[in-house]
C-alpha cells in the first residue's frame, strides 16, 4: 500500500499548496495576520478591500493546515442549540444559533460573490444516528430547532435511512437541506487569490517567532525580518504552537484522518451516498463520508487511532472501518491518506476576542469551513472599528483546565472511553 497511496490530502491534486514570497518584507503595515487559512485570508480580504495594508504570515506553504485538509462540509453545529441552551439559557442560545446560521450564509455568499470555483453545492447534509437514544435526542432537538428558531431540519426514520446513506449502521437520522459542501483546497486557493488581488501581501514558510507590544502597536519577529504593525490578528487555530501560551492553553489540537478511494463506478458511488451529499454521524468519535466533488470517488473521514502518526498506516485502519460500514467498498483501493488538524475549545464554541491588544479568531470545534471565513471577516471589522463588528460569540468564556498547557495528554483516555461508549448500545 505504501507504494501506491499518497500520504497527502486528495484535495491537493486539484489545488497544490502555494508558496507566496514578496521580494522584501515591508517595514510597517497596518495589520499583521498570523495564519494563512480561511480565517486569516478572509480577514485580509476584508481589510485590504478597505485600503488597509495587510501582511499575512504562514509558517508553511500557505494554507497547509486544516483549510486545505478538511472534508469540505458546510453546515451548522448540530449540537449548538442544545449545548448553548444548557450553558447559557434559551435567549442566548437563540442568538448563538442565529450567529452560526449567519456564518453559514456568509460563507455561501462569499464563495458566490467572489466567484470562487470550488464545486460549491447546497444539496443538504445527512446526519446518521448510531443509537436509538441518540435518534430520540436528535428528534427532540430537531423539533426545537423547527419550532423555536425556524431552522429547516427533517427527521429520517430507520426505514428511510438508505435513501440517504447506503448502510444499515444507523437507526435513523436527519436531513439538513440548507447545508452543503465545497472542495476545501480550491476554496482556500480562491480566497488566497482574492486577498492578493485586493492588495494584501502573503509570506509563506515564515513562522512568527515573537510578538512584542510597542507604544505604536506591535513588532512581529520572523526568520525573514521584523515588521511593525498597528494591529495583529492571531488566526492559527490548531497550529497556534508556543507563540502565545495563553491561547495554547485554551485550544485542543486534534488530528482527524481522511482517505480517498480510487475512481469508482457511478453505481457504486450512489450505493454509498444515494443523495450525493455529505454525511456525518452522531458517534463521539465521529465519521464522515461524501462523494468527491467530481462524483468519482468516496472521501471518508474519522479517527482510526489516537497514537498513529503515519498516514499510510492510519489509512489502512481507516479503510477497514469504512469497509465495515460500507461492505460494498471492500474491493475499492484507497489512493490518498492524510491527517488534518482541528482546533477545539473546551466549551466547544468558537472564540473571537482580544488578548493583550491582539485580536484572535479560532477554535471552530470542528465547523471551521463556515465559521472561519465569517469570524475572520468579523475580526477584520473589529480592527476597522466598524459598527457591524459585534457577534453573539463576543462574550463567551475562553476556558482552560488545570494541568493543561497545550499538550492534550488526556485525550487517548478520553477517546478510548468515547469509543467504548460508541459501541455500547443505548
Amino acid at each position: 500500500m505504501a507504494n501506491t497511496v499518497k500520504p497527502e490530502p486528495y484535495w491537493w491534486d486539484a489545488a497544490p499548496r502555494r508558496t507566496e514570497a514578496p521580494a522584501t518584507l515591508p517595514a510597517r503595515v497596518d495589520v499583521a495576520v498570523v495564519g494563512g487559512g480561511y480565517t486569516g485570508l478572509s480577514a485580509a480580504l476584508t481589510l485590504a478591500r478597505r485600503s488597509r495594508e495587510v501582511l499575512v504570515f504562514d509558517a508553511d506553504a500557505t494554507g497547509s493546515g486544516a483549510s486545505s485538509r478538511n472534508q469540505g462540509h458546510l453546515g451548522v453545529n448540530r449540537h449548538f442549540y442544545a449545548r448553548a441552551t444548557a450553558a447559557y439559557g434559551k435567549e442566548k442560545a437563540h442568538r448563538l444559533f442565529r450567529e452560526d446560521e449567519a456564518a453559514l450564509e456568509f460563507t455561501f455568499d462569499l464563495i458566490r460573490h467572489e466567484k470562487i470555483e470550488c464545486y460549491l453545492q447546497r444539496n443538504g447534509r445527512f446526519v446518521g444516528a448510531a443509537k436509538p437514544g441518540q435518534y430520540e435526542q436528535m428528534a427532540r432537538e430537531a423539533e426545537a430547532l423547527r419550532r423555536e428558531i425556524g431552522y429547516e431540519v427533517h427527521t429520517v426514520p430507520r426505514a428511510e435511512v438508505r435513501q440517504h446513506i447506503g448502510t444499515d449502521d444507523y437507526v435513523g437520522g436527519e436531513l439538513r437541506p440548507r447545508e452543503g459542501c465545497v472542495h476545501s483546497a480550491l476554496f482556500h486557493n480562491g480566497l488566497l487569490d482574492r486577498a492578493l488581488e485586493a492588495g494584501a501581501k502573503v509570506v509563506s514558510e515564515t513562522p512568527v517567532q515573537h510578538i512584542e507590544r510597542t507604544k505604536d502597536g506591535f513588532t512581529i519577529s520572523s526568520p525573514k525580518g521584523k515588521v511593525q504593525a498597528r494591529d495583529v490578528l492571531i488566526a492559527t487555530n490548531a497550529l497556534s504552537g508556543d507563540l502565545i501560551p495563553y491561547i495554547k492553553r485554551r485550544i485542543l489540537p486534534l488530528n482527524g484522518a481522511g482517505i480517498a478511494t480510487e475512481p469508482l463506478s457511478p453505481e457504486l458511488i450512489r450505493s454509498v451516498v444515494p443523495g450525493m451529499r455529505p454525511c456525518v454521524d452522531t458517534r463521539k468519535v465521529g465519521r464522515t463520508v461524501r462523494p468527491s466533488p467530481d462524483g468519482t470517488r468516496i472521501v471518508y473521514g474519522g479517527r482510526a487511532t489516537m497514537a498513529e502518526r503515519d498516514p499510510l498506516v492510519s489509512g489502512v485502519k481507516l479503510r477497514a472501518i469504512m469497509c465495515s460500514v460500507f461492505p460494498q467498498l471492500s474491493d475499492a483501493r484507497i489512493t490518498h491518506s492524510w491527517f488534518g488538524p482541528t482546533g477545539i475549545t473546551f466549551q466547544m464554541m468558537p472564540h473571537i476576542g482580544l488578548y493583550q491588544g491582539m485580536h484572535c479568531a479560532l477554535g471552530y470545534s470542528p465547523y471551521g469551513v463556515a465559521q472561519a471565513p465569517y469570524l475572520g471577516h468579523k475580526a477584520a471589522l473589529r480592527i476597522l472599528r466598524a459598527n457591524d463588528a459585534a457577534t453573539a460569540f463576543d462574550d463567551l468564556p475562553f476556558e482552560t483546565r488545570p494541568l493543561y498547557y497545550g499538550n492534550p495528554w488526556f485525550l487517548p483516555a478520553v477517546v478510548a472511553y468515547y469509543r467504548y461508549k460508541d459501541f455500547v448500545s443505548r
